[in-house]
């Protein structure tokens, strides 16, 4: 295995907290899914703050940035039953980290963690 890139991106909560009333930056930022699950998160501004920096750290890994028609809706974090948050691979990650690697089979790992002024997501990408 090798690894092809890692990403960490830090946020300050209150920024996506004095955004949480706009629905229009909920809807292009986070998928349908993301959205519904915070229905059963007290703390959405930690929630929602988690994930746009694994958004962003995702884009870092890349080493590209939101390019190539990326945008922060096509990243999305998801739980597994234990609560781990994993980034879903869809066709259009598959089709970027292919397009950017010329690889098919990896394996991507993310760590989120949130404290009350901050959250930071650390992501890393690899070969199988």
């Amino acid at each position: 295995m090798k690894i092809l890139g890692i990403g960490v991106d830090i946020i300050e909560n209150k920024r996506i907290k004095l955004l949480l009333n706009n629905k229009k930056f909920l809807s292009r930022t986070f998928s349908k899914k993301e959205i519904k699950f915070s229905n059963n998160i007290s703390n959405k501004a930690n929630f929602f703050a988690k994930r746009f920096s694994a958004k962003e750290a995702f884009a870092k890994c890349l080493g590209t940035g939101f390019r190539y028609d990326l945008n922060m809706k096509d990243i999305e974090i998801l739980n597994n039953k234990e609560g781990k948050p994993y980034y879903y691979k869809s066709k259009k990650i598959n089709d970027v980290v292919n397009r950017r690697f010329q690889i098919k089979n990896y394996n991507l790992f993310l760590s989120i963690s949130d404290e009350k002024d901050y959250s930071i997501a650390f992501t890393l990408l690899e070969t199988k």
